[in-house]
Protein backbone atom coordinates (compact mmCIF):
# COMPACT_ATOMS: atom_id res chain seq x y z
CA UNK A 1 0.00 0.00 0.00
CA UNK A 2 1.36 3.41 -1.02
CA UNK A 3 1.63 6.56 1.08
CA UNK A 4 -1.72 7.99 -0.02
CA UNK A 5 -3.41 4.65 0.60
CA UNK A 6 -2.10 4.57 4.18
CA UNK A 7 -3.11 8.20 4.67
CA UNK A 8 -6.63 7.41 3.49
CA UNK A 9 -6.89 4.52 5.95
CA UNK A 10 -5.82 6.77 8.83
CA UNK A 11 -8.51 9.35 8.11
CA UNK A 12 -11.29 6.92 7.24
CA UNK A 13 -10.67 4.42 10.03
CA UNK A 14 -13.66 4.19 12.34
CA UNK A 15 -12.91 5.47 15.80
CA UNK A 16 -13.57 3.15 18.72
CA UNK A 17 -16.99 3.68 20.28
CA UNK A 18 -16.47 5.36 23.70
CA UNK A 19 -17.88 2.53 25.82
CA UNK A 20 -17.48 2.96 29.56
CA UNK A 21 -17.34 0.43 32.39
CA UNK A 22 -18.05 1.48 35.99
CA UNK A 23 -17.18 -1.11 38.63
CA UNK A 24 -18.62 -0.66 42.12
CA UNK A 25 -17.31 -1.34 45.62
CA UNK A 26 -17.88 -4.55 47.56
CA UNK A 27 -14.72 -6.16 48.92
CA UNK A 28 -14.43 -9.87 48.10
CA UNK A 29 -17.66 -9.61 46.12
CA UNK A 30 -15.44 -8.11 43.44
CA UNK A 31 -15.06 -11.66 42.12
CA UNK A 32 -18.41 -10.98 40.45
CA UNK A 33 -16.73 -8.18 38.47
CA UNK A 34 -14.35 -10.74 37.01
CA UNK A 35 -17.30 -12.97 36.08
CA UNK A 36 -18.92 -10.01 34.31
CA UNK A 37 -15.73 -9.34 32.36
CA UNK A 38 -15.53 -12.99 31.35
CA UNK A 39 -19.01 -12.74 29.82
CA UNK A 40 -18.08 -9.59 27.89
CA UNK A 41 -14.90 -11.21 26.59
CA UNK A 42 -16.95 -14.08 25.20
CA UNK A 43 -19.20 -11.58 23.41
CA UNK A 44 -16.24 -9.65 21.99
CA UNK A 45 -17.25 -6.43 23.75
CA UNK A 46 -14.34 -4.20 24.77
CA UNK A 47 -14.48 -1.13 26.98
CA UNK A 48 -12.52 2.01 26.15
CA UNK A 49 -13.07 3.97 29.39
CA UNK A 50 -13.01 2.57 32.94
CA UNK A 51 -13.84 3.95 36.38
CA UNK A 52 -13.83 2.01 39.62
CA UNK A 53 -14.32 2.33 43.35
CA UNK A 54 -12.59 0.18 45.98
CA UNK A 55 -12.36 -3.42 44.70
CA UNK A 56 -13.91 -2.13 41.48
CA UNK A 57 -10.90 0.14 41.02
CA UNK A 58 -8.52 -2.80 41.39
CA UNK A 59 -10.36 -4.99 38.88
CA UNK A 60 -10.78 -1.99 36.57
CA UNK A 61 -7.09 -1.12 36.63
CA UNK A 62 -6.13 -4.72 35.89
CA UNK A 63 -8.52 -4.69 32.93
CA UNK A 64 -7.11 -1.35 31.78
CA UNK A 65 -3.61 -2.80 31.95
CA UNK A 66 -4.63 -5.65 29.65
CA UNK A 67 -5.25 -8.54 32.03
CA UNK A 68 -7.99 -10.94 30.96
CA UNK A 69 -10.65 -12.38 33.27
CA UNK A 70 -8.70 -15.64 33.38
CA UNK A 71 -5.52 -13.73 34.28
CA UNK A 72 -7.32 -12.03 37.17
CA UNK A 73 -8.76 -15.31 38.41
CA UNK A 74 -5.25 -16.74 38.39
CA UNK A 75 -3.94 -13.80 40.42
CA UNK A 76 -6.64 -14.34 43.06
CA UNK A 77 -6.02 -18.09 43.20
CA UNK A 78 -2.30 -17.59 43.72
CA UNK A 79 -2.62 -15.08 46.56
CA UNK A 80 -1.13 -16.17 49.84
CA UNK A 81 -4.28 -15.74 51.94
CA UNK A 82 -2.52 -16.45 55.22
CA UNK A 83 0.08 -13.75 54.58
CA UNK A 84 -2.64 -11.35 53.49
CA UNK A 85 -4.73 -12.07 56.60
CA UNK A 86 -1.78 -11.38 58.90
CA UNK A 87 -1.78 -7.80 57.71
CA UNK A 88 -5.48 -7.28 58.41
CA UNK A 89 -6.17 -5.57 61.74
CA UNK A 90 -7.80 -2.31 62.86
CA UNK A 91 -6.20 0.69 61.14
CA UNK A 92 -3.73 -1.46 59.25
CA UNK A 93 -1.19 0.30 57.03
CA UNK A 94 -1.88 -0.22 53.31
CA UNK A 95 1.82 -0.55 52.45
CA UNK A 96 1.56 -4.34 52.16
CA UNK A 97 -1.31 -3.99 49.70
CA UNK A 98 0.54 -1.36 47.69
CA UNK A 99 3.52 -3.67 47.34
CA UNK A 100 1.26 -6.55 46.30
CA UNK A 101 -0.61 -4.50 43.69
CA UNK A 102 2.66 -3.08 42.41
CA UNK A 103 3.70 -6.53 41.25
CA UNK A 104 0.91 -6.49 38.68
CA UNK A 105 0.31 -2.77 38.16
CA UNK A 106 3.58 -0.87 38.03
CA UNK A 107 3.79 2.73 36.86
CA UNK A 108 1.23 5.51 36.74
CA UNK A 109 -2.48 5.69 35.95
CA UNK A 110 -1.86 7.91 32.94
CA UNK A 111 0.34 5.19 31.42
CA UNK A 112 -2.42 2.55 31.37
CA UNK A 113 -3.46 1.57 27.82
CA UNK A 114 -7.12 2.31 28.62
CA UNK A 115 -8.23 5.63 30.21
CA UNK A 116 -8.90 4.92 33.88
CA UNK A 117 -10.04 6.73 37.02
CA UNK A 118 -10.66 5.64 40.59
CA UNK A 119 -12.77 7.25 43.30
CA UNK A 120 -11.60 8.17 46.79
CA UNK A 121 -12.95 10.11 49.79
CA UNK A 122 -11.10 13.03 51.36
CA UNK A 123 -10.75 12.43 55.12
CA UNK A 124 -10.79 16.13 55.99
CA UNK A 125 -13.76 17.30 53.92
CA UNK A 126 -15.69 14.01 53.44
CA UNK A 127 -15.90 14.94 49.77
CA UNK A 128 -15.30 12.61 46.89
CA UNK A 129 -12.33 12.94 44.57
CA UNK A 130 -11.30 11.27 41.33
CA UNK A 131 -7.73 10.12 40.69
CA UNK A 132 -6.64 10.05 37.04
CA UNK A 133 -2.89 10.28 37.45
CA UNK A 134 -0.12 9.19 39.76
CA UNK A 135 1.10 5.81 40.98
CA UNK A 136 -1.48 3.14 40.15
CA UNK A 137 -0.95 0.89 43.15
CA UNK A 138 -1.07 3.75 45.64
CA UNK A 139 -4.23 5.20 44.09
CA UNK A 140 -5.94 1.81 44.29
CA UNK A 141 -4.99 1.48 47.95
CA UNK A 142 -6.53 4.89 48.65
CA UNK A 143 -9.71 3.88 46.84
CA UNK A 144 -9.88 0.68 48.92
CA UNK A 145 -8.85 2.00 52.36
CA UNK A 146 -12.07 1.41 54.26
CA UNK A 147 -11.90 2.51 57.91
CA UNK A 148 -11.57 1.37 60.60
CA UNK A 149 -9.86 -1.63 59.03
CA UNK A 150 -7.25 0.46 57.20
CA UNK A 151 -5.44 3.74 57.70
CA UNK A 152 -5.92 6.52 55.22
CA UNK A 153 -3.53 6.74 52.28
CA UNK A 154 -1.79 10.06 51.74
CA UNK A 155 -1.56 11.40 48.18
CA UNK A 156 -0.69 14.96 47.31
CA UNK A 157 -0.90 16.07 50.93
CA UNK A 158 -4.45 14.69 51.34
CA UNK A 159 -5.48 11.76 53.52
CA UNK A 160 -7.76 9.59 51.43
CA UNK A 161 -10.16 6.75 52.21
CA UNK A 162 -12.37 4.30 50.34
CA UNK A 163 -14.37 5.93 47.55
CA UNK A 164 -17.51 3.94 48.44
CA UNK A 165 -18.45 6.64 50.95
CA UNK A 166 -18.94 9.19 48.19
CA UNK A 167 -19.33 7.33 44.89
CA UNK A 168 -19.97 3.60 45.17
CA UNK A 169 -20.72 2.94 41.47
CA UNK A 170 -18.91 5.66 39.47
CA UNK A 171 -20.87 5.66 36.21
CA UNK A 172 -20.86 9.47 36.23
CA UNK A 173 -17.07 9.46 36.26
CA UNK A 174 -17.06 7.34 33.08
CA UNK A 175 -19.26 9.97 31.45
CA UNK A 176 -16.86 12.69 32.58
CA UNK A 177 -14.02 10.76 30.94
CA UNK A 178 -15.87 10.83 27.63
CA UNK A 179 -17.89 7.61 27.58
CA UNK A 180 -21.00 7.79 25.40
CA UNK A 181 -22.57 4.66 26.90
CA UNK A 182 -21.79 3.27 30.38
CA UNK A 183 -22.29 -0.23 31.73
CA UNK A 184 -22.13 -0.23 35.53
CA UNK A 185 -21.97 -3.07 38.06
CA UNK A 186 -23.49 -2.75 41.54
CA UNK A 187 -22.22 -5.47 43.88
CA UNK A 188 -24.51 -4.43 46.74
CA UNK A 189 -27.86 -4.30 44.97
CA UNK A 190 -29.24 -7.20 47.02
CA UNK A 191 -27.65 -6.38 50.37
CA UNK A 192 -30.23 -6.75 53.17
CA UNK A 193 -31.61 -3.45 54.47
CA UNK A 194 -30.51 -2.34 57.93
CA UNK A 195 -33.86 -3.23 59.54
CA UNK A 196 -33.56 -6.84 58.38
CA UNK A 197 -30.14 -7.39 59.91
CA UNK A 198 -29.87 -9.20 63.22
CA UNK A 199 -29.37 -7.32 66.47
CA UNK A 200 -25.70 -8.34 66.73
CA UNK A 201 -24.94 -7.26 63.16
CA UNK A 202 -26.57 -3.88 63.80
CA UNK A 203 -24.60 -3.49 67.02
CA UNK A 204 -21.30 -4.24 65.28
CA UNK A 205 -22.13 -1.84 62.47
CA UNK A 206 -23.05 0.92 64.90
CA UNK A 207 -19.85 0.37 66.90
CA UNK A 208 -17.65 0.49 63.80
CA UNK A 209 -19.31 3.69 62.64
CA UNK A 210 -18.16 5.43 65.80
CA UNK A 211 -14.54 4.86 64.74
CA UNK A 212 -15.07 5.81 61.11
CA UNK A 213 -13.67 9.26 60.23
CA UNK A 214 -15.79 9.58 57.05
CA UNK A 215 -19.51 9.17 56.39
CA UNK A 216 -21.61 7.91 53.48
CA UNK A 217 -23.14 10.63 51.34
CA UNK A 218 -26.85 10.36 50.59
CA UNK A 219 -26.21 10.04 46.85
CA UNK A 220 -23.17 7.78 47.06
CA UNK A 221 -25.02 5.11 45.06
CA UNK A 222 -27.96 6.86 43.41
CA UNK A 223 -25.66 9.06 41.33
CA UNK A 224 -24.30 5.91 39.68
CA UNK A 225 -27.78 4.69 38.82
CA UNK A 226 -28.67 8.06 37.35
CA UNK A 227 -25.60 8.13 35.09
CA UNK A 228 -25.51 4.48 33.98
CA UNK A 229 -27.05 3.43 30.66
CA UNK A 230 -27.14 -0.19 31.84
CA UNK A 231 -26.82 -1.37 35.43
CA UNK A 232 -25.85 -4.98 36.14
CA UNK A 233 -26.88 -6.27 39.57
CA UNK A 234 -25.34 -9.66 40.38
CA UNK A 235 -27.33 -11.62 42.96
CA UNK A 236 -24.89 -11.46 45.85
CA UNK A 237 -27.33 -11.02 48.73
CA UNK A 238 -26.09 -14.15 50.46
CA UNK A 239 -22.46 -13.02 50.49
CA UNK A 240 -20.38 -10.61 52.54
CA UNK A 241 -17.52 -8.35 51.53
CA UNK A 242 -15.27 -10.57 53.68
CA UNK A 243 -16.23 -13.93 52.11
CA UNK A 244 -12.86 -15.13 50.83
CA UNK A 245 -13.34 -18.90 50.88
CA UNK A 246 -12.73 -20.64 47.57
CA UNK A 247 -16.35 -21.85 47.43
CA UNK A 248 -17.74 -18.35 48.02
CA UNK A 249 -15.42 -16.69 45.53
CA UNK A 250 -16.26 -19.22 42.82
CA UNK A 251 -19.96 -18.67 43.49
CA UNK A 252 -19.58 -14.88 43.32
CA UNK A 253 -17.72 -15.16 40.02
CA UNK A 254 -20.57 -17.25 38.64
CA UNK A 255 -23.15 -14.75 39.91
CA UNK A 256 -21.44 -11.96 37.97
CA UNK A 257 -21.11 -14.10 34.86
CA UNK A 258 -24.78 -15.18 35.02
CA UNK A 259 -26.01 -11.60 35.46
CA UNK A 260 -24.01 -10.33 32.48
CA UNK A 261 -25.19 -13.21 30.28
CA UNK A 262 -28.82 -12.75 31.31
CA UNK A 263 -28.73 -9.03 30.53
CA UNK A 264 -26.70 -9.37 27.32
CA UNK A 265 -29.65 -9.36 24.86
CA UNK A 266 -31.05 -6.14 26.34
CA UNK A 267 -27.59 -4.61 26.54
CA UNK A 268 -26.86 -5.35 22.89
CA UNK A 269 -30.18 -3.83 21.93
CA UNK A 270 -29.33 -0.61 23.78
CA UNK A 271 -25.79 -0.56 22.41
CA UNK A 272 -27.00 -0.83 18.82
CA UNK A 273 -29.43 2.00 19.44
CA UNK A 274 -26.57 4.11 20.83
CA UNK A 275 -24.46 3.44 17.72
CA UNK A 276 -22.14 0.68 18.92
CA UNK A 277 -21.28 -1.75 16.11
CA UNK A 278 -21.70 -5.36 17.26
Amino acid sequence: MGFFGRLKRIFTRKRAFPLGLALGSGGAKGMAHIGVLKAFEEEGIRFTVIAGTSIGSIVGALYGKGYSADDMTGIVENLNRKEFSRNLHPFADMQFAEELLGRFLEGNIEDLPVPFACCVTDAETNEGAVLTEGNVARALCASSAIPPFFKSVEIGGRKLYDGAFTNAVPADVCKQLGAKFVVAVDLSAYAPPEEEKGAFARFVGSTLNRFTPVRYLEDCKTRGYEAADMMLRPRLGGFKATDVSRVSMDAMFEAGYAEAKAQMPELKKRLRKAGYAL
